[in-house]
Formats: C-alpha cells, structure tokens, sequence
C-alpha cells in the first residue's frame, strides 16, 4: 500500500506546481480587454490590526469553462484609500494574475491604521472592479467596546437565491465568518430553483468552474465586498461526507487525494487567504486564530482534513450510528487531529479576551434522534474530541466561550454541558443555512423534545446570524428568509438570544 508521504508528493503534482516561482515569469499579454474581467467580483479577508488580504479572481465569462481567459498573464493593479470615494489612497501597487493560480490576486496589504475602514478597488485590462470596503482589527490587546459580525454557511446553489447574502451586505458588519459548503460539489440533477454545470467537478478545471458559477452571483459578491471575511470549509468543497483521504464510496486513497488537492487549490484561489494557508498538493493549513483586541478572540477550525476514518459502519444507516457503540467513545480517535487539538488548547489557555468564539462546522451538542441514533459525521462520532474542548474551556477558566456551527441546514441555540442536565461551559449557535434545504416542523418538533439541552430550534428558514459584542453581552439574532425559494423575498429577524458577560447558557433576549 503507498505510504501517507508518497500519496501526498502524487497530489502535489496536480495542484502544487501552479504556485510555484516559475508561473510568474511569462510576459503579460494584453493591455485592455474588451469585456471587464471582474464577473467574479472582489473581496477581503483575514484582517489583522496593519492590514488585511485584497483578493480578486479574473473572469469576463464567469459561467464557461475557463471563465472566457486565455492562458497569458494579465497585469493587475491595486489600490487602497481612506475613503469610499477612492480620493485619499494610502498605499497601491501591481502584480501578476496568471492561468496557473486560476487567474486569481491575493494582497497581503500591510502599514496601515489599526481599529478603521478602507476601501479598496482592482484594474485590469482598461477596466476597474468593484468598490470594496474592508477594514483593520483593533490593535491586540488595546480596549475595545464593540464588534458586530455575521456568520453564514451552507449556499446549495441549486437550492435557492442568495437573498440572505444581499440583506447580510446591507448590515455591514464588521466582520463575516463562513463555516463552510461555499460550494457544492455534486453533478446537476434538475431538481433546483436554478442550475449549475452539470459535470461533479474532480479536478481544477471543474472545481474553478463551479467555483465561477457560484461567484458570480451578485448577492454574493456584495456580501463579499460588503466586509473581510474570515473562513472554513467543510465537507462540499471537496467531496460529500468526506474525511481525511476517504469519502462515503471508500475510494482509493491515492485517487481522493489528487482530487483534494485540486479542490484545495482551488478553495484557495477563490478565497481572501494569506500566503500562511497556501495548499501543497492535499494539505493546507485552515486553523488559526485572530484576534479583536481585548474584547474577542476566533479560533477557526479544520474539522475535516485531520480527522480518524469513519467508525461504526458496519452497524451504520450511512449518516447515522448507534447511540451506544463503543468506538464512537475511544479517545485515540478524534475530529481534529493531535496537532489541531494541541493548537487549540494551547489557544485557548493563552487567550485574555473577554470572549472567545469557536467558529467550526457542526452542532456541537449531541443530537440524538427517537431510535437511539446520532450522527457520525460531526462531533458525535468523535465524542471524546468534544469533551477534550469542554475540558479545556472548564479547567482554563475561558472567559466566555461561544460556538458558532453550520452544516445542518438548521437554526439551534443550546447550552454545552459535559454531563446530560449539568452546568453550561460553553454557548452555541447554529445555522441556519443560505439556501440549503433544512427540517420540517414535525422532525424539529421531534428533535427538541429529545434533546432537552437544546433551547431552540428551526428548520424550514433559511437565513444566517448576527453577533454582537459588547463588554456585557453576546447578543445572537437569526435572521431568516420568507423564501429562498423566491428572489428578493423579505428578511426579518427569527429570534434573538443573549449571552451575558460571565455566564453561559442560552437566554432570550
């Protein structure tokens, strides 16, 4: 059987060879191109207290394979200022966007003030992008009162519109978190609202093509321009129910993992990431933590790379296994990984914000159904992986710790416990989803009178979260869609929880 280390120079040779030196050194061809090249809009992320990442991918034909570019470099400049109107500019430059890198930018802006918006525009082939604004982090450590950010995960393009992300643009928050399935990977079937290519994509010219198609949504792309982002993914970036170098049909692994690394490549160039999270060939490093001066600290997770293969399946219904099998228990096995796990912890014991949010995939809580089921693709499966966290935040004393989940297609508000019926250490919220088909009534019903521990919970909306920060409270709202069925259709709030200052658990607010 290949050994872990050749499996992983095979996938390299796919994916990591685009970014190497020599993709930069090709003469740039054309100097104005007949149709704008922004169809993918442009977009910030991973803030820091100097600066923050401007990202933007070429396309002038966002929904053709290849996006309508040649395979000739195409000169890009940039530039950031003080003001919307682009008057006071603070810092510029240029650089290359090549066809290796699928056409894609990442600046790594820094020198700039702490605590404060920017805003910022691309150039390229006689035409200009987007607006987009952005902005610092507080300084680390320095007093801060307030941070407002939006969470959001799970956007089945087929499913529905992104009327969530065109109401999420419109708040401006400071910040947005994405918990993952930007994309979804499986081949059209005809059933949506909307379609998407046909082909599941497998490799990088069907992963940057799905990839275009999604971003080429107007309401994502203001969602985008609308704040950094900061994210994760999960299963549908790369294959469904994936984990480590297998997924649900038990492929070979040499095989899954040339097609991880053409997935990861492709996350990467689609996503405002730093040159820190650059893939080689299937691994890349998602988890890290930033900071919002003394008021917040967000540990972002990698729930899928690392993880032991899948237990239980001989007695499994494929999503589900038995409350009681006993490997689900082991603690060898976990979700995250050794290293992640040390990662963490030590992130955890270090922090002296007054709130430490845990942006991660799932529902953390245990959710079991009426026969005696839990699921096995989350943290149930990986129960001793839960209460190592549970532990740390208990026996550290974390100020505060908030979970923010997706995945489920569903709203949740729960308090965690290590035992059934005992005291909250942690918070969590979850979902719902933009556009992803949840639960009904009748099974949500079901699921919250058997698990107790959960205070809330709503399956049939779509929509995502907003937090706010302040020295006294997490004020959590889920905003929900009419019907994403429906373009445009109205946005209000669906409920309003909150958290005060010293004291987890679930409150209505």
């Amino acid at each position: 059987m290949p050994s872990r280390r050749n499996l992983l120079i095979q996938a390299a040779g796919l994916a990591g060879a685009a970014l190497t030196p020599t993709a930069w050194t090709s003469a740039v061809a054309q100097t104005r191109m007949a149709d704008s090249p922004f169809g993918l809009g442009v977009a910030s992320g991973e803030p820091a207290p100097d600066g923050m990442v401007l990202w933007t991918r070429l396309a002038t034909k966002p929904r053709e394979m290849g996006a309508g570019m040649t395979s000739a470099p195409v000169a890009v400049r940039w530039e950031i200022a003080e003001d919307e109107g682009l008057t006071r500019i603070v810092a510029r430059g240029r650089t290359l966007a090549v066809a290796e890198a699928g056409h894609s930018v990442h600046i790594e802006v820094q020198g700039l003030k702490p605590g404060r918006e920017y805003w910022y525009r691309f150039l390229a082939g006689g035409h200009s992008s987007p607006v987009g604004r952005t902005r610092t982090t507080p300084a680390a450590g320095a007093e801060v009162d307030r941070l407002t950010l939006a969470y959001a995960s799970c956007q089945k393009y087929s499913a529905g519109f992104y009327t969530a992300h065109a109401a999420l643009a419109a708040e401006r928050p400071d910040l947005v978190l994405f918990l993952g399935d930007y994309i979804y990977e499986e081949a059209e079937k005809g059933k949506g609202v909307r379609p998407h290519p046909v082909e599941e994509p497998v490799d990088l010219a069907g992963y940057r093509h799905r990839y275009a198609w999604y971003k080429a949504d107007p309401h994502l792309q203001a969602a985008h321009a609308a704040a950094p982002w900061i994210v994760t993914w999960d299963d549908h970036e790369v294959a469904n129910d994936y984990g480590g170098d297998q997924d649900r049909t038990n492929p070979d692994p040499a095989v899954f993992l040339k097609r991880r690394a053409a997935a990861y490549q492709v996350f990467y160039e689609n996503m405002p990431l730093r040159r820190a999270q650059r893939p080689v060939g299937p691994d890349m490093l998602l988890y890290r933590s930033r900071g919002w001066g003394d008021l917040a600290q967000i540990q972002m997770l990698d729930t899928r790379q690392y993880r032991n293969r899948r237990t239980c399946d001989a007695v499994s219904d494929g999503k589900r296994i038995p409350i009681d099998c006993p490997e689900r228990l082991d603690p060898a096995r976990s979700l995250l990984g050794e290293r992640q796990e040390l990662w963490l912890q030590g992130e955890l014991r270090a922090s002296r914000a007054r709130w430490n949010l845990l942006g991660q995939q799932y529902l953390m809580e245990q959710l079991m159904t009426r026969l005696g089921m839990v699921g096995n693709d989350g943290w149930d499966g990986y129960a001793a992986s839960r209460r190592r966290v549970l532990e740390t935040w208990r026996d550290s004393k974390v100020s505060n710790p908030v979970v923010l989940g997706g995945d489920i297609h569903c709203f949740f508000a729960g308090d965690l416990a290590l035992e059934a019926g005992g005291p909250a250490i942690a918070t969590e919220f979850v979902g719902g989803s933009i556009s992803s088909l949840g639960a009904s009534a009748s099974d949500m019903k079901l699921l919250l009178a058997g698990n107790r521990q959960l205070k809330f919970g709503e399956g049939e909306t779509r929509g995502y979260g907003r937090v706010e920060l302040t020295r006294k409270a997490c004020t959590v709202t889920f905003r929900g869609v009419e019907n994403a069925l429906v373009e445009g259709s109205p946005v209000t709030d669906l409920a309003k929880f909150a958290v005060e200052d010293g004291q987890a658990g679930v409150k209505r607010a």
